[in-house]
């Protein structure tokens, strides 16, 4: 939300229409002398902080380098979890923030003021900020390999015997050979239930599985029937290969990548059609059954170097999907994930509805190999990829190995650097797949009021055992403004429910730009202006009548304030006109018993003190609940108002904030 009142914008304009000039002709030969103007733009703002804002307040150089080493993850924390906390303050880090590119605002000029509003986080634990801050790891199908001992009989997951806490250690340290004290990863990895059973054949007294030789011939139109491989899968269908070829099998959007592993040996009956220059079967439309399961051997993989994608969407006949390998940088903007290839003129490679796994291991600016199928070309430039493999990890939904399938769950644990090893860290509960699949999300990240409601009841089910003031940090993705992010919550177990120990409150703190560097200035001015309707002066005249009616009136059954109720003639604000109204004559006629005895500069003098030093100080504490003490500085507060006594007569005063919502009267012209 943000608010904004021009105080003043001086610019020029020049529009012309000039061929074979320089952007100086008008200065050197139509305009002798005359200099290009310096373009200003003053303005006062109301902001209130958006997620984005964090984000890009966490990722600003200048707020980087303040940070260091030391609190280089407490600031990622702030950009995840849309706070601020004690050791990175608003103060300090919003001002690089307001000069940033992307803020809206950036453009302003000396003598603009932007009053922010931002939540902070009073009393957090550090170690809730760690675990936003945490990096993420998936055991790879090598990793796998070397738990079981073998290239050939493995699962790509822990069994009981062979269980993640044994090994997760090792893995971590190898992969992190330089691991600082206190760091830490939220390891995912595959877990079965039961141990494998290696060499036992899967249907003994069936008949050989013989894949068929149709897709090579295959067109648009054709209705055919395949016996073949799943041999790649993704969140929309799955690559279906024979001796022919390989087709994407495309399953709708909500597919779960999960149905098939790759192995899986499938007959498959439907018509050919096509979709962005590649071939695709309905999968929708059309009749499967899994016949068996066993190894599928792939083709020579094509290098798709930066000229080999250029010439590719450059193609006019549909195509069966392409196997080959990518290399490059990934650039993930919302929900898509491209890598850019060097040599690549216009084309990108594009993850085509990439799984969980393929996402944690597909980071924005990583430096990646892919292996998979290009499948169709999007927007005449992105190739689209099934993938196979991100380096040597196996994008899989299902566990698969040369020998045997098994089923097994995903889990994802926070693990901690200390002490030279890597130990989980139990004080963290972390949502996978089958947690967010259980809360009813589409996705695995939750959005909108998604936590505060689904987290209580997940702790409940999670821990049915806890005891009152049990604690748990809660990780999960967050989704929103097209970004994911790494989040982490403090719940606290009251005895009979989980709920939210954040400490988050809302502050707002005045930041000023001068000598062309934004500051935080606590002083606060406020003006207004005299007449009718005007919104300001309105609501704080409005404010003082009603403390008076609420403070003055009703304990002595006086009668200062007027029928109407929007004004008083105690101190004589009048939220009617908007100003402060201290005629005497008007005062004795409201309430007459209140100014006996009195003349009529005594009159002005009584209204004019209870106005600077009790009725408007009462409405700027109500006004501004947020106002506070700061160590080693005075928060001046100034007012600007007009005084009505037969002519207008603009003033000023000023307050010291002495206490929360506790104004002081210093001074004042009047």
């Amino acid at each position: 939300m943000k608010k904004e009142s021009i105080i003043c914008i001086g610019a020029l304009s020049l529009i012309g229409s000039l061929s074979s000039c320089d952007e100086n002709y008008w200065n050197d030969h139509e305009l002798e002398g005359f200099e290009t103007p310096e373009v200003t733009e003053v303005k006062t703002i109301d902001y209130t902080m958006t997620l984005t804002d964090y984000a890009t307040l966490a990722a600003n150089s200048t707020n980087k380098a303040l940070a260091g080493t030391e609190l280089a993850n407490a600031l990622k924390a702030v950009g995840t979890q849309g706070y601020f906390t004690e050791q990175i303050s608003a103060r300090e880090y919003i001002p690089a923030l307001l000069s940033d590119p992307s803020f809206p605002y950036f453009t302003l000029s000396n003598g603009s003021a932007i009053k922010m509003t931002y939540k902070t986080a009073v009393g957090l634990p550090a170690a809730v900020g760690e675990g936003a801050a945490s990096g993420s790891y998936v055991v790879t199908e090598e990793e796998y390999k070397a738990v079981w001992g073998s290239d050939n009989d493995y699962v790509n997951a822990f069994a009981p015997s062979h269980p993640a806490s044994r090994s997760i250690p090792s893995i971590l340290a190898s992969a992190y050979p330089d691991a600082e004290e206190g760091a830490m990863v939220v390891a995912t990895y595959q877990v079965s239930a039961t141990d494998p059973v290696f060499n036992a054949p899967e249907n003994p007294d069936e008949p050989g599985f013989e894949m068929s030789d149709v897709l090579g011939t295959a067109a648009k139109g054709d209705q055919v029937t395949v016996n073949g491989y799943v041999t790649a899968a993704c969140n929309a269908g799955f690559m279906l290969a024979d001796k022919g070829g390989a087709i994407f099998v495309y399953m709708g959007s909500s597919y779960d990548p999960a149905t098939y592993a790759i192995g899986d040996q499938l007959t498959l009956t439907g018509d050919v059609s096509s979709y962005n220059k590649g071939l695709q079967i309905a999968g929708s439309s059309a009749e499967m059954e899994k016949t068996g399961h066993g190894e599928y051997t792939y083709p020579t993989a094509i290098d798709f170097t930066g000229a080999v994608l250029d010439e590719a969407i450059t193609r006019a006949d549909d195509a069966l999907g392409m196997y080959g390998t990518m290399s490059g940088t990934v650039s993930v903007s919302g929900s898509n994930i491209n890598i850019k290839v060097a040599g690549a003129e216009t084309a990108q490679g594009s993850i085509y509805y990439a799984t969980d796994e393929q996402k944690a291991a597909l980071t924005d600016g990583a430096e990646v190999s892919v292996e998979g199928y290009f499948i169709a070309i999007a927007g005449k430039r992105y190739c689209n990829f099934v993938v196979v493999k991100v380096g040597s990890t196996m994008a899989t939904a299902n566990v698969m190995s040369r020998s045997v399938s098994i089923a097994s769950t995903q889990e994802s644990v926070m693990y901690r650097y200390s002490g030279g090893r890597w130990s989980a860290d139990t004080q963290y509960s972390v949502l996978t797949h089958d947690d967010y699949q259980a809360m009813g999300q589409r996705y695995d990240n939750l959005t909108n009021e998604d936590p505060e409601i689904l987290l209580p009841k997940y702790l409940s089910q999670k821990f049915p055992y806890a005891m009152a003031d049990d604690q748990k940090m809660v990780v999960y993705t967050y989704y929103a403004s097209s970004t994911s992010s790494r989040r982490c919550d403090l719940y606290t177990y009251n005895g009979s429910e989980w709920v939210a120990d954040n400490g988050i409150v809302e502050e707002t703190a005045q930041f000023v730009m001068t000598g062309g560097k934004w500051i935080y200035d606590p002083n606060v001015t406020i003006t207004l202006p005299a007449g009718k309707g005007i919104e300001i002066s309105t609501l704080y005249y409005q404010t003082c009548v009603d403390w008076v009616a609420a403070n003055i009136d009703k304990p002595t059954g006086a009668t200062y304030v007027t029928s109407y109720g929007n004004n008083e003639y105690y101190s004589g604000t009048s939220a009617y006109q908007g100003n402060v109204d201290v005629r005497a004559s008007s005062a004795r006629a409201q309430y007459a018993a209140g100014y006996e005895g009195m003349t009529d500069d005594e009159v002005v003098e009584a209204m004019k003190g209870r106005f600077l030093k009790e009725v408007l100080p009462a409405a700027l504490g109500i006004l501004n609940p947020d106002a506070n003490t700061i160590p080693g500085v005075d928060v001046i507060y100034t007012v600007n108002f007009s005084v009505y006594n037969g002519t207008t007569t603009a003033y000023t005063a000023k307050y010291k904030v002495v206490s929360k919502a506790t104004f002081e009267f210093i001074e004042c012209d009047w």
